[in-house]
Order: C-alpha cells, then structure tokens, then sequence
C-alpha cells in the first residue's frame, strides 16, 4: 500500500476483531508471495516478520517502541524499523497516530492499528457486513467463509496457533590451511614467500579456560560402588548402636566390610552383636567388640530369613531388655564427670552422714514443720545426698508423707527414685 494508506482514516481493510484472526492474515501475506517490499535492500519477509507480527499481536494496546521490540526480540532497531515497514507496506497496520521525534521534548511512540488486508477476504471468500451504516469502513465484521476457504483457513489457524521461535545464530568458522610450525633445525622446505601464521597462546590447548565441547552434568545421583556401601553402613551403625558412638568410620567400614558386601543392614548388624546383652559400659574399645561380635557371622546367617530370625528374637529378648534398663539406671545414677562437681557431691555426702551419725538430722513426725525454717545450703545438701542414695527418699516418703518430700527433695528426684524401685526385679520366693 502507498503511504497515504498507511493510515486508518485511509485504508481499504478492516480492523481484525481479534489478534488470533490477525496472525492468520499475516501468515497468509508471508506464504501467498504476492507482497514485494518497495526497497531493493534490507531484510525480506521471512520468520523475523512473523515473529515481531507475534510480538505486536500480543499487545493490548498496539503501541509498540521500537526500542522496546529490539530489546525484547534481540534485534537491532533499523531491523525492526524495516520489518515495521512492510507490515504498513502489507496493509496489516496502520497509523492511528504517528509518534513524535522532535527534539528536548518526550518521544511518543506510535499508536498502530492492526488491519486485515481486502484481498485476504476475497482470496478466501469471507463475507463481511456494515452492522453501522454511519461507522467508517473499516468497522465491517466478519459472518461467512466460502466453502473453498475453509481449507486454507484452518491450515493458517494452526500456523497462528503455533508459537514462532527466533532461530539462533550457528557460528560459522572459516576452514583454516593447516599451519606448519618450524619444529625441525635447519632450513624449512616451505618458501619464504609465504606468510605463516603463529597460534595464539590463548588457542593452545592448554590455554583454553573452556572446553568448546563441555559435558553435561549428570543429575541422576550415582549408585554407590562396595566401598561407599560399606562407608554408608559404618554411619548407621555409629548413629544407631549406643555403644558405638564415638567409633571411627574407617575402622567400622573396613569390620563390617564382609557383611555388607553380603548385603547386611544396620538393624540386623546389631542384632548379632548385641545377641548377648552387653552395654555402653561393658565396652571399651567399640570397634574391637564389634569385630569379636561378627567373627564368622557372614557364614553363619547366609539368607535374609536367617538374620530376620535373628533380629526378631534379639527384639523379644528379655535379657537384653533388662541389659538396657540397667545401662540407663547405670547412666543416671553414675558419678558427675567434673572433678569439681564430683569434689562438692562428695563433700555432701560425708556432711549429711556425720549429721547422722551424731543425731542432728532426724526424719520424725515431728520435724515435718521443720522444713520451711531449712536455710538453703542444708536444702540443697540433702538434695546431693538423696541423688547419690535413693533411699532417702524412700525414708523421707514414710515419714514426711509424698507432699513434704517432694518439696524438699523436688518432684525429679522423687520420681526417679520411684521409677528405679518399681523396675528393680522382685526378690524370688522360696
């Protein structure tokens, strides 16, 4: 269309009613061949139109900056201005206002209007009416497609449909002569003539920082090998086996190496070793224990039925239930590992018991007033003593009652005790 066309006072279209029929007119105008640019150079109708086409399209108000499109689509702005001109050319946009460019003042961009060409209605037979005999032209709609249109209508409903992609750019390396470099003594056989051009440092080998080829990074999480399986087994086992605790990795993975190549977990690992009971305390060297505990063991339970045998009579064992319950009293009741907390409990204890000895401290009826007028220091004395030696508690329960004893000797240590009495085992009847 002439320039005087380009705008939409002017045009002979009409105004498409949506982007989507708007996409079909352009991809008709890019395959008919009957749209030739007026200039002889600069960029020719191909997917860059169709892709700043679908750029426009997407637009809610067609106001599209230049400098905007060449940003969002990577394009230089004289490509953009080019293809924004056979666009016009076409008679798929129009000015609906032409944007301003004088200078110190605001730049406004161009308002367009997206139009469908006439000879795309009459190529495929779309009827089109005047609902408004006083609205312009160019507010026709569409209401009926000929039969021999719908056939190209919907094949250009699907290239509409389909989202255009801009291609990249391959990069092109020029074949290069093979380069000789002098490596021999003496004379070189080329002639002089000739021009030899010498590699750069940054194209040895050794200088590339990258490789041209990298590999891909392999996201699937690898499969552990033997060695790693045992590794992974020596840290359950440390985190799961009390008396284990501070054992070394490599030591266990290299004991535990024959049955967890056999497949072995750490449930029935300890099953095994702990099939007579032993404790924390009972263990001095972790690792030597569990070595002597898996001696031939990998031969002995050699199917999974065996070790699950295994692991459930070491579940139901009574022995090794009475084991644990005497590792936690034993833990509980065992001295502090501070010197100078130790010094001070001691200290308790020898001043409560020549209390005692010489009839200071006597637990009767009659002392339960007694309690509120304690100072502080013989309180927590007497707490000391009941925390080495629950049996004074269980004097005091008799006679100060359970409400006075546990104000005086706290509700943790009264409970203790009654929990360590109620697990000790009754004495057998004769």
């Amino acid at each position: 269309m002439a320039p005087e066309q380009q705008w939409l006072g002017t045009t002979t279209g009409r105004i498409a009613p949506d982007p989507y029929s708007w996409m079909q007119a352009v991809h008709w105008v890019g395959g008919s061949g009957l749209y030739t640019p007026s200039q002889e150079h600069g960029p020719k109708w191909g997917p860059t139109t169709a892709l700043i086409a679908q750029e426009i399209s997407a637009l809610g108000e067609c106001r599209p900056s230049v400098g905007y499109l060449a940003r969002k689509l990577g394009l230089s702005e004289r490509t953009v201005k080019y293809h924004l001109a056979m666009l016009r050319e076409a008679g798929l946009l129009v000015y609906r206002s032409k944007g301003t460019r004088l200078s110190g003042r605001v730049r406004q961009a161009s308002v367009y209007e997206r139009v469908i060409p006439t000879a795309f209605d009459e190529a495929l037979g779309i009827r089109t009416v005047q609902r408004d005999e006083d609205a312009p032209a160019y507010t026709r709609v569409p209401v009926g497609i000929a039969e021999t249109g719908r056939k190209l209508i919907g094949k250009l409903a699907k290239k509409a449909a389909r989202k255009v992609r801009r291609r990249k750019r391959t990069s092109r390396t020029r074949s290069q002569a093979s380069r000789c470099t002098p490596m021999q003594g003496g004379t070189s056989g080329l002639s002089t003539a000739g021009t030899s051009t010498v590699p750069s440092e940054s194209k040895l080998a050794s200088g590339q920082r990258k490789s041209p080829t990298p590999k891909k990074p392999n996201r699937a999480p690898q499969a552990l090998n033997r060695v790693g399986r045992r590794y992974q087994l020596a840290g359950e086992l440390i985190a799961q086996v009390p008396w284990l605790g501070h054992a070394s990795r490599p030591r266990i993975a290299w004991i535990v190496r024959h049955v967890a190549d056999a497949g072995w977990t750490a449930l029935e690992i300890q099953a095994v070793a702990e099939a007579t009971p032993l404790t924390a305390a009972d263990v001095r060297r972790p690792s030597g224990m569990l070595a002597h505990r898996l001696k031939g063991a990998a031969d002995l339970f050699t199917t999974p039925e065996r070790r699950r045998t295994a692991v459930v009579a070491w579940q139901e064992s009574r022995t090794a239930e009475q084991a644990r319950h005497r590792a936690f009293d034993n833990q509980v009741q065992q001295q502090p590992v501070r010197m100078s907390v130790r010094r001070l409990v001691n200290e308790a204890c020898a001043q409560v018991a020549a209390a005692e000895a010489e009839g200071a401290v006597e637990y009767t009826a009659s002392s339960t007033s007694s309690i509120d007028d304690l100072d502080r220091t013989t309180v927590l004395q007497m707490r000391a003593a009941a925390a080495a030696d629950h049996a004074l508690i269980h004097t005091a329960l008799e006679v100060l009652g359970e409400t006075d004893t546990r104000r005086l000797y706290t509700n943790r240590l009264v409970d203790l005790a009654l929990t360590t009495a109620a697990q000790q085992p009754a004495p057998a009847a004769f």
